[in-house]
Protein backbone atom coordinates (compact mmCIF):
# COMPACT_ATOMS: atom_id res chain seq x y z
CA UNK A 1 0.00 0.00 0.00
CA UNK A 2 1.04 3.59 -0.41
CA UNK A 3 2.22 5.09 2.43
CA UNK A 4 0.43 7.54 4.33
CA UNK A 5 1.17 10.72 2.96
CA UNK A 6 0.65 9.35 -0.55
CA UNK A 7 -3.20 8.36 0.96
CA UNK A 8 -3.67 11.62 2.43
CA UNK A 9 -2.80 13.44 -1.10
CA UNK A 10 -5.20 10.75 -2.92
CA UNK A 11 -7.88 11.43 -0.34
CA UNK A 12 -7.42 15.04 -0.76
CA UNK A 13 -7.07 15.15 -4.62
CA UNK A 14 -10.36 12.55 -4.91
CA UNK A 15 -12.44 14.47 -2.56
CA UNK A 16 -11.85 17.42 -4.37
CA UNK A 17 -12.92 15.74 -7.73
CA UNK A 18 -15.80 14.10 -6.62
CA UNK A 19 -17.58 17.37 -5.75
CA UNK A 20 -16.57 19.27 -8.66
CA UNK A 21 -19.73 19.38 -10.87
CA UNK A 22 -20.08 16.86 -13.42
CA UNK A 23 -21.49 14.69 -15.76
CA UNK A 24 -22.27 12.01 -13.27
CA UNK A 25 -24.10 15.09 -10.72
CA UNK A 26 -25.42 16.15 -13.26
CA UNK A 27 -27.13 13.16 -14.21
CA UNK A 28 -28.38 12.42 -10.91
CA UNK A 29 -29.81 16.14 -10.28
CA UNK A 30 -31.59 15.46 -13.16
CA UNK A 31 -32.77 12.33 -12.23
CA UNK A 32 -33.82 13.53 -8.94
CA UNK A 33 -35.77 15.96 -10.10
CA UNK A 34 -37.65 13.88 -12.63
CA UNK A 35 -38.29 11.02 -10.16
CA UNK A 36 -38.10 12.13 -6.91
CA UNK A 37 -34.74 11.76 -3.54
CA UNK A 38 -35.95 7.60 -3.81
CA UNK A 39 -35.02 7.41 -7.48
CA UNK A 40 -32.25 9.68 -7.09
CA UNK A 41 -30.59 8.40 -4.58
CA UNK A 42 -30.79 5.15 -6.59
CA UNK A 43 -28.63 6.09 -9.35
CA UNK A 44 -26.67 7.42 -7.43
CA UNK A 45 -25.20 4.07 -5.76
CA UNK A 46 -25.83 2.79 -9.69
CA UNK A 47 -23.48 4.76 -10.99
CA UNK A 48 -21.45 4.17 -8.47
CA UNK A 49 -21.68 0.16 -8.71
CA UNK A 50 -21.18 1.37 -12.70
CA UNK A 51 -17.77 3.32 -11.82
CA UNK A 52 -16.41 -0.33 -9.82
CA UNK A 53 -17.53 -1.83 -13.08
CA UNK A 54 -14.26 0.73 -14.42
CA UNK A 55 -11.96 0.18 -11.45
CA UNK A 56 -12.18 -3.59 -11.91
CA UNK A 57 -11.86 -3.23 -15.67
CA UNK A 58 -8.89 -1.10 -15.11
CA UNK A 59 -7.13 -3.26 -12.47
CA UNK A 60 -7.17 -6.27 -15.27
CA UNK A 61 -6.45 -3.53 -18.28
CA UNK A 62 -9.55 -4.09 -20.26
CA UNK A 63 -10.14 -0.56 -19.82
CA UNK A 64 -6.34 0.03 -21.50
CA UNK A 65 -7.51 -2.05 -24.49
CA UNK A 66 -10.39 -0.02 -25.10
CA UNK A 67 -8.85 2.82 -25.36
CA UNK A 68 -6.13 1.46 -27.55
CA UNK A 69 -8.79 0.93 -29.97
CA UNK A 70 -10.60 3.28 -31.87
CA UNK A 71 -13.31 1.22 -32.82
CA UNK A 72 -14.15 -0.48 -29.29
CA UNK A 73 -13.99 3.30 -27.60
CA UNK A 74 -17.13 5.04 -30.68
CA UNK A 75 -19.16 1.68 -30.10
CA UNK A 76 -18.48 2.03 -25.95
CA UNK A 77 -19.21 5.96 -26.45
CA UNK A 78 -22.02 5.99 -28.69
CA UNK A 79 -23.91 2.95 -26.74
CA UNK A 80 -23.75 5.08 -23.62
CA UNK A 81 -24.63 8.55 -25.62
CA UNK A 82 -27.86 6.89 -26.57
CA UNK A 83 -28.75 5.57 -23.87
CA UNK A 84 -28.78 8.83 -22.33
CA UNK A 85 -30.45 10.35 -25.31
CA UNK A 86 -33.26 7.79 -24.51
CA UNK A 87 -33.60 7.91 -20.95
CA UNK A 88 -33.73 11.70 -21.70
CA UNK A 89 -36.39 11.56 -24.48
CA UNK A 90 -38.92 9.00 -22.01
CA UNK A 91 -38.48 11.37 -19.30
CA UNK A 92 -39.54 14.44 -21.27
CA UNK A 93 -42.41 12.57 -23.15
CA UNK A 94 -43.58 11.11 -20.16
CA UNK A 95 -43.66 14.90 -18.74
CA UNK A 96 -45.71 16.12 -21.40
CA UNK A 97 -48.32 13.24 -21.44
CA UNK A 98 -49.32 13.40 -18.00
CA UNK A 99 -50.19 15.24 -15.32
CA UNK A 100 -47.26 16.78 -13.00
CA UNK A 101 -47.57 13.92 -9.92
CA UNK A 102 -45.24 13.97 -7.36
CA UNK A 103 -44.65 10.55 -6.19
CA UNK A 104 -44.60 9.33 -2.68
CA UNK A 105 -40.92 8.04 -2.47
CA UNK A 106 -41.56 5.45 -0.02
CA UNK A 107 -44.29 3.53 -2.17
CA UNK A 108 -41.65 3.73 -5.88
CA UNK A 109 -39.92 0.93 -5.72
CA UNK A 110 -40.27 -0.10 -8.95
CA UNK A 111 -38.91 3.28 -10.04
CA UNK A 112 -36.16 3.10 -7.72
CA UNK A 113 -34.94 -0.56 -9.15
CA UNK A 114 -35.15 0.99 -12.64
CA UNK A 115 -33.29 4.08 -11.62
CA UNK A 116 -30.56 1.72 -10.30
CA UNK A 117 -29.88 -0.31 -13.24
CA UNK A 118 -29.87 2.36 -15.33
CA UNK A 119 -27.30 4.16 -13.34
CA UNK A 120 -24.82 1.20 -13.55
CA UNK A 121 -25.71 1.14 -17.23
CA UNK A 122 -25.23 5.04 -17.90
CA UNK A 123 -21.75 5.05 -16.00
CA UNK A 124 -20.95 1.25 -17.26
CA UNK A 125 -21.04 2.38 -20.58
CA UNK A 126 -19.20 5.72 -20.06
CA UNK A 127 -15.91 5.42 -21.42
CA UNK A 128 -14.63 8.94 -19.82
CA UNK A 129 -14.91 7.26 -16.61
CA UNK A 130 -12.26 4.39 -18.05
CA UNK A 131 -9.64 7.46 -18.63
CA UNK A 132 -10.45 9.05 -15.31
CA UNK A 133 -9.27 5.87 -13.56
CA UNK A 134 -6.45 5.16 -15.90
CA UNK A 135 -5.41 8.81 -15.91
CA UNK A 136 -5.46 9.45 -11.95
CA UNK A 137 -5.18 6.25 -10.16
CA UNK A 138 -2.04 5.03 -11.28
CA UNK A 139 -0.55 8.70 -10.11
CA UNK A 140 -0.47 7.39 -6.80
CA UNK A 141 0.07 3.88 -6.87
CA UNK A 142 3.15 2.47 -5.42
CA UNK A 143 4.87 -0.45 -7.63
CA UNK A 144 7.06 -0.46 -4.61
CA UNK A 145 4.54 -1.03 -1.88
CA UNK A 146 3.26 -4.18 -3.40
CA UNK A 147 0.47 -5.46 -5.65
CA UNK A 148 -0.56 -3.30 -8.37
CA UNK A 149 -3.57 -4.22 -9.29
CA UNK A 150 -4.68 -4.21 -5.40
CA UNK A 151 -3.67 -0.57 -5.50
CA UNK A 152 -5.60 0.31 -8.37
CA UNK A 153 -8.58 -1.57 -6.67
CA UNK A 154 -8.14 0.10 -3.22
CA UNK A 155 -7.59 3.70 -4.62
CA UNK A 156 -10.35 3.39 -7.23
CA UNK A 157 -13.09 1.91 -4.43
CA UNK A 158 -11.95 4.88 -2.29
CA UNK A 159 -12.73 7.38 -5.54
CA UNK A 160 -15.92 5.75 -6.38
CA UNK A 161 -17.17 5.76 -2.20
CA UNK A 162 -16.60 9.72 -2.24
CA UNK A 163 -18.43 10.57 -6.14
CA UNK A 164 -21.31 8.34 -4.50
CA UNK A 165 -21.14 10.14 -1.01
CA UNK A 166 -21.37 13.44 -3.31
CA UNK A 167 -24.39 12.26 -5.85
CA UNK A 168 -26.65 11.17 -2.78
CA UNK A 169 -26.38 14.56 -1.11
CA UNK A 170 -26.43 16.09 -4.35
CA UNK A 171 -29.91 14.11 -4.43
CA UNK A 172 -31.41 15.36 -1.11
CA UNK A 173 -29.98 18.74 -2.33
CA UNK A 174 -32.49 18.81 -5.69
CA UNK A 175 -34.90 16.89 -3.69
CA UNK A 176 -35.59 19.65 -1.70
CA UNK A 177 -36.45 21.63 -4.95
CA UNK A 178 -38.24 19.09 -6.18
CA UNK A 179 -40.35 19.51 -2.97
CA UNK A 180 -40.52 22.63 -2.91
CA UNK A 181 -42.73 23.53 -6.24
CA UNK A 182 -45.20 20.72 -5.36
CA UNK A 183 -47.51 23.41 -5.26
CA UNK A 184 -47.18 24.48 -8.56
CA UNK A 185 -47.67 22.00 -10.81
CA UNK A 186 -46.44 23.85 -14.18
CA UNK A 187 -43.41 24.14 -12.31
CA UNK A 188 -43.03 19.97 -11.42
CA UNK A 189 -43.74 19.13 -15.41
CA UNK A 190 -40.99 22.04 -16.50
CA UNK A 191 -38.38 20.65 -14.05
CA UNK A 192 -39.37 16.96 -15.19
CA UNK A 193 -39.14 18.45 -18.99
CA UNK A 194 -35.67 20.06 -17.98
CA UNK A 195 -34.33 17.18 -16.22
CA UNK A 196 -34.86 15.18 -19.98
CA UNK A 197 -33.65 17.73 -21.63
CA UNK A 198 -30.53 17.85 -19.32
CA UNK A 199 -30.17 13.82 -19.75
CA UNK A 200 -30.04 14.60 -23.49
CA UNK A 201 -27.39 17.03 -23.37
CA UNK A 202 -25.58 14.82 -21.41
CA UNK A 203 -25.83 12.02 -24.26
CA UNK A 204 -25.09 14.31 -27.16
CA UNK A 205 -21.66 15.17 -24.92
CA UNK A 206 -20.82 12.15 -24.69
CA UNK A 207 -21.14 11.32 -27.98
CA UNK A 208 -19.23 13.89 -29.33
CA UNK A 209 -16.27 12.89 -26.58
CA UNK A 210 -13.03 12.09 -28.76
CA UNK A 211 -10.65 8.98 -28.46
CA UNK A 212 -7.45 10.22 -25.73
CA UNK A 213 -4.43 11.02 -27.72
CA UNK A 214 -2.09 7.93 -26.68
Amino acid sequence: MPDFTQLALFFAAALVLAVTPGPGIFYVAARTLAGGRAEGVASSFGTGLGGLVHVLAGSLGVSAIVLASAELFTVLKLAGAAYLVWLGLRTFQSARQGPPIMPDDSKSSMGVRRAFREGVLVEALNPKTAVFFLAFVPQFVDPAAGSVAFQFVFLGFVSVALNTLADVVVAFLASRIRDGATARPALVRRLREGSGAAMIALGIGLAMARKPAS
